[in-house]
């Protein structure tokens, strides 16, 4: 039986199109800080700022994710 085909990691992934970047507000910076810091990393990584982005904004702003 073949092995399933894996994902390719995210930093190897293109960029999604037509989305803009948006900076993470200072709640979503704070909450990476402390997740990195959980987990024994002096700064926080990619994998934390894409956690963070799913995190409330807690700035008024709906993220793009659809939340209304």
């Amino acid at each position: 039986m073949p092995m399933p085909a894996s994902k390719p990691p995210p930093w190897k992934k293109p960029k999604p199109r037509g989305q803009r970047a948006q900076p993470l507000s200072p709640a979503q910076k704070a909450a990476a800080r402390q997740r990195a810091e959980d987990n024994g990393r002096p700064y926080p990584n990619l994998i934390d700022n894409m956690w963070a982005v799913r995190q409330p904004r807690a700035d008024g702003v709906a993220d793009a994710a659809g939340e209304e």
